[in-house]
């Protein structure tokens, strides 16, 4: 079986689509919104901490090492409820104490005291949109981009022939189940990828934005308010690994939110940012 040269090039465009996104999005934002590197930084480490490697430990624990926990989660409700509230809670945790921790930076490159920070120059709502970049272009490289790039390298040496050989050391069933997946790719999927993705994005931004202005206000409400609006933005892909709905309705659902995510963000950067 052979991958259609449309599909390979329709992948290679929308991994390479997704992989540029932050890094255009914050040459083209830098000098306008006076964008710090390091916010950038902050992000990532936070994603690469909070969701790659806190995250994944739980969910290992709870799916695998442990039965009473693994039995609870078969039930396709409980797992769509677990799925977006431990996204949720590990990284908006994360977000939160990070940029507390940006706002004392900048309280002190100041020399004032964070909640006069908060509400001054040196603190304005372009430090979120930083973190923002930093934490869902991590999220768009670890988890799309390097994933992409090893099915398009599936891809070109199944057109090869080499793709049994270069995958020796898997058991025939992983190996069938990838010639499979193989044989289902198309361009439609490619847009579905990259859909995805910059729609997760866009969620990312939009949350670092608001936990910015939150944390900056000294509003003790933020992180829940953070961790629900998370949750809220998982569910839908939860619902689809549980198997409840199609993933037709889960991107249109994605595609509408962040596109609505994305006019807030063009208002509110349209306009100098409300002190708290």
């Amino acid at each position: 079986m052979v991958v259609a040269p449309l599909t390979l090039a329709s992948l290679s465009l929308a991994t390479l689509l997704v992989a540029a996104l932050p890094f255009l999005i914050y040459r083209r934002l830098r000098r306008l919104l006076a964008l710090q590197p390091r916010d950038a930084i902050a992000g990532i480490a936070v994603f690469a901490l909070f969701a790659m490697v806190i995250e994944r430990a739980l969910n290992d624990y709870v799916f695998h090492r442990n039965e009473a926990t693994s039995a609870f989660l078969s039930n396709p409700l409980v797992f769509v409820v677990y799925g977006a509230l431990i996204a949720g809670i590990c990284e908006e945790v994360g977000r939160f104490i990070a940029m507390r921790l940006m706002l004392r930076r900048a309280a002190a490159k100041s020399g004032a005291a964070p909640q006069a920070a908060g509400k001054g120059a040196v603190a304005t709502d372009g430090a979120g949109l930083t973190y923002g970049l930093g934490h869902g272009g991590a999220e768009a490289w670890l988890v799309g981009v390097l994933v992409q790039i090893q099915w398009i390298l599936f891809a070109v040496f199944e057109n090869r022939g080499q793709l049994d050989g270069y995958l020796g050391n898997l058991p025939p069933e992983s190996i069938m189940r990838i010639h499979l997946i193989l044989a289902s790719l198309s361009p439609q999927t490619a847009g579905i990828f990259a859909l995805e993705r910059v729609a997760a994005l866009v969620f990312q931004i939009g949350l670092s934005v608001l936990m910015w202005r939150g944390v900056r206000a000294g509003w003790r409400g933020i992180l829940p308010l953070a961790i629900v609006l998370h949750a809220l933005v998982d569910v839908p892909a939860a619902m689809f690994q549980a198997q409840l709905v199609p993933l037709a309705a889960v991107d249109a659902v994605y595609a509408v939110g962040a596109v609505v995510v994305a006019g807030l963000l063009f208002r509110a950067f349209k306009r100098p940012a409300v002190a708290a």
